[in-house]
């Protein structure tokens, strides 16, 4: 069985790198400077991003492989996997690193929300893309966190480090956004195939056997990681995965519901509903009225 290197401190990570820790929970790293990593698996128990300047090799990532190209930023969030493929010599890539320890910024404003960033859940293959400018503004932030790091530590550094973090984290958002716009050939499509995965879903016996569908499970037939997928629709449609669905699971409700044939109870099984009275809540939330006094008014 392969061996996982569990990374679970800055200073661990950094001895491996070949530079100095100049604070316990936080690093920024010059990769051109620094060692390059071993040809294993390691599972990160810190928060990472790395930027990458040139084509560096193979790497895997959880089950999936990727090849780094120019300008790209991909997101590690703890208890996540990443490996170094064996007999790639090209991983001695320029660029930068960014790892922070969860403890750094337990009760900062970003230790609030930090689960806001969904990125850090996005596969390797949906990494963020920079255009050069872009790429400026991530290199300035990482200067503004390397030079707090260069400092005394004093009572205001962990408050000034992570507010840098944040500030760097918060254009990462911007930039998705562009990014969801702008890479309009990569997103081809999705809606439509994530309609008609729905509509071939409620035509199969798949709400019978599996029950309603989810977002991982449409994330994953789209093969799409869920956060991703989530944050895709949403810029879209203004729904969010979850919304969208339960509009489709409505629309054919109202089509079904006209059928006398079938009780109430034998078409919300049908939609995949445990018990019925759950479909009673959602559709009188989502249009008003009760499933039965709909069929009633029609």
């Amino acid at each position: 069985m392969e061996e996982i290197i569990k990374l679970d401190n800055i200073a661990k990570y950094n001895a491996m790198r070949g530079v100095e820790t100049l604070h316990p929970l936080v690093t920024v790293i010059d990769l051109s400077k620094a060692k390059p990593m071993a040809a294993k698996t390691f599972n990160f128990g810190m928060y990472a991003v790395f930027l990458k300047e040139l084509n560096c090799g193979e790497l895997k990532y959880g089950r999936n492989h990727y090849d780094y190209q120019e300008g790209t930023l991909v997101f590690i969030a703890p208890g996540q996997v990443m490996g170094i493929q064996p007999n790639v010599k090209t991983f001695e890539p320029k660029g930068w690193a960014l790892l922070f320890h969860p403890q750094l910024i337990e009760g900062t404003p970003l230790g609030k929300h930090i689960q806001d960033y969904s990125f850090f859940s996005y596969d390797v293959n949906e990494a963020l893309h920079l255009s050069e400018k872009e790429r400026q503004i991530v290199l300035d932030c990482f200067g503004k966190i390397q030079y707090e790091l260069e400092q005394s530590i004093d009572k205001h550094s962990k408050k000034l480090i992570a507010s840098n973090i944040e500030l760097f984290l918060n254009y990462c958002t911007r930039f998705y956004d562009r990014q969801f716009i702008t890479r309009d050939n990569a997103h081809e499509g999705i809606l439509e195939r994530f309609e008609n995965l729905l509509n071939n879903y409620f035509s199969s016996e798949n709400p019978a056997n599996i029950g309603l569908p989810s977002v991982a499970y449409c994330a994953d037939e789209l093969n799409l990681s869920s956060n991703y997928f989530g944050d895709l629709i949403k810029k879209e449609t203004g729904k969010s995965a979850q919304e969208y669905i339960q509009s489709k699971i409505i629309y054919v409700a109202k089509e079904r519901i006209f059928d006398h044939n079938k009780s109430l109870s034998e078409i919300a099984y049908d939609l995949g509903f445990k018990y019925p009275q759950h479909f009673t809540r959602l559709f009188k939330q989502k249009v008003g009225v009760t499933p039965n006094e709909y069929r009633n008014l029609n």
